[in-house]
């Protein structure tokens, strides 16, 4: 039922033309609502210009949220991420780019379908967070309504609130929806971004794996296949480089809002909540999670596919190749022998090691809360 709706999130055959920049086709169609990228007709530009503006203002002025403080900053941190997103735009237009050069060298059937199974891959990493983050709105909206009370007992200028409970709800909703909505776009974009980056990397691991393993030819046709390796290793490259400063500010305010906000989250469940609030709180803390565990993850595999190029090369076929052959493996050894690592805000490396670190700040904040009482001081 849901491919039905969403036919990207599932394989396609080789039948069909297929390219590396449709795994972000549903992550491009919300970006586009929110004003982040640039109209096609140029007439518009103006009014799509105004739209973005308005689209920011209302992200800003979700704000604060006395009952869930732990939501608040972490709307406050999406701003952010919302910037550098829109600001990053350019380069993740010529990131798309490279990843089109990169398709040209995938004219084999095998190598076609790994395309097409990253790309449903990248699109269904895109539709389980939708429903992750979503989940906690649905959870926490009708809770409230049915007890009478605002969720996130948001600010509306000339709405009286208790005369109008029922519209400031809804508003309510909506506004943290949206919020949700580019929290997602933000944090789904770097996760697509590098499981592309992962594909192309695991064809040319097959590539350098099959290097002269077909008998009949030349030793000049087998140093032109070890040359388009090269380019396709510089392209890869260029394809990761692109895309550092887009992520790497992203990543730096996730890091510094995650332990904070996890910290809140877990004073909020073990003082505060109720059942049904405890339970949102549990989701909401997961989505978290999702915000850097991932990625972070996908990070590491990236370096330890780095570790693999250099391995599959060194046991190829290389023995018996002539002099010019085995000279530029040598170069190009050296070369993938220096893993892909990002860094956020040029401090953090973006790693699990690093995730786990800001992590533990929350049950640093915890530990504090309970060494001073403070829990028992607010109820």
């Amino acid at each position: 039922m849901l491919s039905k709706l969403l036919p990207f999130i599932v394989e396609k055959p080789l039948s069909e033309r297929v390219q590396s920049r449709d795994a972000f086709i549903y992550l491009d169609w919300a970006v586009w609502s929110f004003g982040w990228t640039k109209p096609a007709d140029k007439r518009w530009s103006l009014v799509y210009k105004l739209w973005a503006a308005f689209m920011r203002f209302k992200s800003f002025s979700a704000g604060e949220f006395l009952s869930s403080l732990e939501i608040g900053v972490d709307v406050f941190g999406n701003s952010f991420k919302c910037a550098f997103t829109m600001i990053g735009y350019r380069k993740m237009e010529e990131a798309k780019r490279l990843l089109n050069r990169l398709d040209e060298r995938c004219v084999q059937a095998a190598e076609r379908a790994t395309v097409h199974r990253y790309v449903a891959l990248g699109n269904r990493v895109y539709v389980i967070y939708h429903i992750f983050y979503y989940s906690f709105v649905l959870m926490n909206f009708p809770y409230f309504l049915l007890k009478g009370r605002h969720a996130w007992r948001m600010y509306f200028p000339l709405i009286n609130t208790d005369q109008h409970f029922l519209l400031s709800s809804i508003a309510e909703c909506i506004l943290m929806a949206e919020c949700i909505f580019m929290n997602l776009c933000t944090d789904v974009c770097p996760l697509i971004s590098m499981l592309m980056s992962r594909c192309h990397i695991t064809l040319l691991k097959d590539r350098l794996r099959n290097l002269r393993s077909e008998p009949g030819k030349t030793e000049d046709e087998y140093l032109e296949e070890l040359t388009k390796c090269i380019r396709d290793h510089r392209l890869i490259l260029d394809y990761v480089n692109a895309l550092r400063p887009v992520f790497s500010g992203t990543i730096f305010v996730q890091f510094l809002l995650i332990g904070t906000v996890l910290g809140l989250s877990m004073i909020n469940l073990m003082f505060f909540s109720t059942f049904w609030t405890g339970l949102a709180t549990c989701l909401f803390m997961f989505d978290v999670s999702m915000e850097t565990f991932p990625f972070c993850y996908l990070c590491n595999v990236i370096i330890d596919d780095c570790q693999d190029l250099a391995d599959c090369l060194f046991h190829s076929n290389w023995v018996s190749a002539d002099r010019r052959y085995r000279t530029t493996l040598i170069y190009f050894l050296h070369n993938l022998q220096k893993p892909i690592i990002l860094t956020a805000g040029g401090v953090f490396p973006i790693c699990m090691n690093t995730n786990l670190a800001m992590m533990k700040l929350a049950f640093s904040v915890v530990t504090l809360i309970k060494q001073f009482n403070l829990a028992e001081k607010f109820q």
